[in-house]
């Protein structure tokens, strides 16, 4: 019996450009979080350097687990695992609330140390909600998941600062729109390898493009070192500080929701539906991975929705492809220069190719709808609603301003709250009340379905 395509190996040359191509459309959203908290917290440009080094590293292992497995470990499915960014505002409030800043980081792995191990021991009971995740759950979480990355590539597309003076001018727009040009003529013309890589490719030809455009900066690569190890606990031993663990806390349980709806979504891309089991295998490799990661100086980790747009568009679904990325995030871990390489990768160009892979989550959601009868009005209604909640964080970033800072860390992930919106209104309209509600098929979600009677209740008793 053949092997399963996600179980596939691929030529050595096959699976080292698609795994690159992995590290490409996710780099940027692993280096975002120390960078952000390294400058919060006042840290040099080599500790700062040092940082993202580490988180690199410690996505490459958490990628190994999660792709490769051991024991009850891993999903074993094309999954990236990098750096979650729902924990940049609770580690910036820690920064904030750290009088002596060399404390922050010890602080904020100790926290992180304690919400992996607590969130591993929660998994296979985590795991459990996967009852309440039918294709009208499924299908709109996915959907959002694309929804809320696309502004993540318009930002890109906009440059690398909106501080910059030519944040949002014509030559990066420019740029990310010959990027995005390049990637879709690729994708229609050509056939085999090159169309599957025709994101690197894409990639590789609008940051040549960007040179003369002065957009290319190469001074990473010059300026970075060709070895280094990120020295366990380099920034001092881990602090356990009760409000700090109390924010990571949920923070974990905010990365186990959206990791749960990407395990969901990538089941269905990939043709194997993520039951029970591998959600939980799922889970604990995100967990152990958060546990481990704070050791060798890095932070939180979960799985990155940003690659299943990948996956989606090139059709490659071998796990082993993932893990040979992971391999190359180790290896910029462990050497900086290499590292910078990819860094030198103008946002703008990131951006043109991030509005392809992002569509293409979106894209897979509205295909997984298709099979979640929405001729029936209580479908139309929680797919309406649950979309337009999860929605708000991205049309009304102020929207809820006014909420504790705990509150907003679930309240902000527009995943989580429309996930938790769907999850509820699927049990309300299709499970609670005994007899499930049987609707008319309806043309507009405001349309009244078909009255239950006692005369209809009386008819349909066999």
């Amino acid at each position: 019996m053949a092997d399963h395509p996600v179980d596939e190996k691929l030529p050595p040359l096959k699976m080292a450009t698609t795994g690159l191509q992995h590290v490409a459309a996710m780099y940027a959203g692993v280096v975002a979080p120390p960078l952000i908290v390294g400058a919060a917290i006042g840290l040099s440009a080599t500790e700062l350097t040092f940082l993202t080094g580490a988180c690199l590293f410690t996505a490459g292992l958490a990628t190994f687990l999660q792709t490769l497995g051991i024991w009850k470990i891993g999903a074993r499915l094309p999954f990236v695992n990098g750096v979650t960014f729902a924990g940049v505002a609770p580690m910036t409030a820690v920064v904030a609330s750290t009088d002596d800043k060399s404390d922050a980081l010890p602080i904020i792995f100790g926290a992180v140390i304690v919400a992996g191990l607590l969130g591993f021991v929660a998994a296979p009971f985590f795991s459990k909600a996967i009852r309440f995740f039918p294709p009208v759950v499924t299908g709109t979480v996915i959907t959002l998941i694309g929804i809320s990355l696309l502004p993540v590539a318009f930002g890109w597309a906009q440059g690398a600062s909106p501080d910059a003076d030519d944040f949002g001018s014509a030559t990066n727009l420019g740029l990310a729109a010959i990027t995005l040009v390049i990637v879709l003529l690729l994708r229609r013309f050509t056939r085999g390898f090159v169309k599957q890589v025709a994101v690197l490719l894409g990639l590789v030809a609008g940051t040549l493009i960007a040179i003369p455009f002065g957009v290319t900066d190469f001074g990473p690569v010059a300026d970075a070192d060709v070895i280094g190890f990120p020295t366990p606990f380099h920034f001092g031993a881990p602090q356990f500080q009760i409000a700090a663990i109390i924010s990571m806390c949920v923070v974990m349980v905010v990365s186990m929701t959206e990791s749960t709806a990407d395990m969901l979504a990538l089941g269905e891309i990939v043709d194997r539906p993520a039951d029970e089991k591998t959600i939980a295998a799922g889970l604990r490799a995100d967990t152990l991975g958060s546990a481990i990661s704070p050791v060798f100086n890095g932070f939180m980790c979960s799985a990155f929705a940003q690659n299943i747009g990948l996956v989606a568009m090139t059709k490659i679904r071998s796990r082993y492809v993932v893990a040979v990325g992971g391999g190359f995030l180790v290896l910029m871990g462990l050497c900086p220069m290499a590292a910078s390489l990819i860094a030198v990768v103008p946002r703008p160009v990131l951006g043109g190719a991030g509005v392809v892979l992002f569509g293409s989550v979106a894209a897979s959601g509205i295909q997984t709808l298709v099979r979640a009868s929405l001729d029936k009005d209580n479908n139309v209604l929680i797919v309406a609603v649950s979309l337009a909640v999860g929605i708000i964080p991205i049309a009304a970033p102020e929207f809820y301003h006014s909420f504790p800072e705990n509150a907003k860390i679930i309240l902000d992930s527009g995943i989580s709250t429309g996930c938790l919106a769907a999850v509820v209104l699927n049990l309300l309209f299709n499970h609670i009340g005994g007899r499930k509600r049987e609707a008319e098929d309806v043309t507009h979600p405001m349309e009244a379905g078909e009255e239950i009677t006692e005369a209809s209740r009386a008819t349909a008793t066999p």
